[in-house]
């Protein structure tokens, strides 16, 4: 079954996919920051979403779909078009590159997440692990 990507269910449904990857757990250990997931809309979608991870250690202490981006004051926001995004979580792209490109920016500690790029690439790995649609 396709969960919708930006709801309460989408967070919940990467969470559990988050508490279940052994290789994230180890690829993130010593990670420490909270952030958003931004999708912009672009010329092919019209919709903005935002989803919220609470990311310790290897762990999903909190993840969530956000309404309005004031509502947390998370470390790091990762964000992009909606192309480039989809493109990510169909497997088309890699994500550690479109962050180095441009394709995706990233607000917050950059040298953090390159000391890290393996914990980046398990998140989307728990991100691609289960069918995501996007609303019309």
């Amino acid at each position: 079954m396709a969960v919708l990507f930006g709801t309460q269910e989408w967070a919940d449904t990467l969470k559990k996919a988050v508490e279940t990857s052994q290789a994230y757990k180890e690829a993130a250990k010593n990670w420490e920051g909270d952030l958003y997931i931004i999708v912009e809309p672009d010329a092919s979608y019209t919709h903005r979403h935002i989803v919220y991870l609470d990311l310790w250690h290897g762990e999903c202490r909190e993840a969530s779909g956000i309404e309005d981006e004031g509502e947390k004051s998370p470390k790091y926001r990762i964000f992009g078009p909606f192309t480039n995004m989809k493109q990510i979580l169909d497997k088309k792209v890699d994500a550690v590159q479109s962050m180095m490109t441009g394709k995706i920016k990233v607000k917050g500690d950059m040298a953090q997440i390159m000391k890290m790029p393996r914990a980046t690439v398990e998140l989307v790995n728990c991100m691609t692990s289960f069918d995501t649609v996007f609303p019309d």
